[in-house]
């Protein structure tokens, strides 16, 4: 590829992966997407394309449109609850996320409620939502009417929102809450415990068939507090429990020997813990540890080598 070419599409790339990640709730799969639009990108004949980024993100979304197909029949033969791929924000790795807005639409919580859209819903909701793009600029990348896709987003809107709770306190406070919540968990404090915790809370665990974890959601302040407490006090060499900021909020990640061992989503709202998504395959914490580890860069190319717990 000429360097002209080349430096428009580096340009666009940390825009691309971010979209890509939105898309497909999987890290491995939005760099295998970005690395896909690149190979087209150096097939076509570019002196025939008015915007790069327009051409750049028209592939991506509709090559995670069909990517979307194949994943949701993986994903109803997975072993256990699929939750997304957690990834470190607090440099940048998905973009700028300033405000309540920004940060809700890439946390762990929304992701996992965009699994309930079809692809073009998906789509649409991202393109419009995270990246806001009008609705004649999402009708010609997907082809659709521009009435469709505004038809199309207040439907995908809809079943998003579906017995969804938005972020109820500022960050800071969430923070605070959680290193209550953490505190309390180290200590064994089921009482205390049970007293940040939302009464009809739930913890998901995604081991993926690869490591230890719940087949099914536990449910209910006390079985929870009794679960996470079990979780938490095991006695590991080497293990630190830590709140780092993870899809835009904070969160527990256990290390050991500094590699992610656990990432712990949490949902806060009302000022209580309402959810918990534990990501403990593998699998799917490989990027963020090459990205919160020394040297993590965005966008790399996957390690696909396969970890032990």
């Amino acid at each position: 590829m000429e360097p002209d070419g080349l430096r428009e599409f580096v340009e666009h790339r940390p825009r691309l992966f971010a979209l890509a990640y939105r898309m497909l709730g999987s890290v491995s799969e939005a760099e295998d997407a970005v690395q896909e639009t690149y190979l087209r990108w150096d097939g076509t004949d570019r002196a025939q394309i008015r915007s790069a980024e327009a051409w750049l993100t028209t592939a991506l979304v509709n090559l995670c449109r069909t990517w979307l197909v194949s994943a949701r029949a993986r994903r109803e033969s997975y072993l256990g609850p699929w939750l997304p791929e957690p990834v470190p924000t607090a440099h940048g790795e998905l973009g700028p996320l300033e405000t309540v807005e920004e940060r809700e639409l890439v946390s762990l919580a929304l992701l996992t409620a965009l699994e309930r859209l079809t692809p073009v819903e998906r789509a649409v909701f991202v393109l419009r939502e995270a990246f806001g793009y009008a609705h004649r600029e999402i009708a010609d990348m997907l082809d659709v009417t521009e009435a469709n896709s505004q038809q199309i987003f207040r439907r995908a809107r809809q079943h998003v929102r579906e017995d969804r709770t938005r972020f109820g306190i500022p960050a800071e406070h969430a923070r605070e809450l959680i290193e209550r919540f953490l505190k309390a968990a180290r200590n064994g404090d089921i009482e205390s415990l049970e007293q940040l915790l939302a009464a009809d809370v739930s913890a998901t665990a995604d081991g993926g068939g690869l490591a230890n974890a719940a087949r099914r959601p536990v449910r209910g302040a006390q079985q929870v507090a009794r679960y996470l407490a079990g979780l938490l006090r095991r006695t590991v060499p080497g293990l630190e429990l830590l709140v780092e900021e993870v899809n835009g909020a904070p969160a527990v990640v256990a290390r050991v020997d500094g590699a992610p061992l656990v990432v712990v989503g949490i949902d806060v709202a009302d000022g209580v813990v309402a959810a918990l998504r534990l990501i403990v395959n593998p699998e799917k914490l490989t990027y963020f540890t090459r990205s919160s580890g020394p040297g993590g860069l965005v966008g790399e190319l996957p390690d696909r080598s396969r970890r032990s717990l």
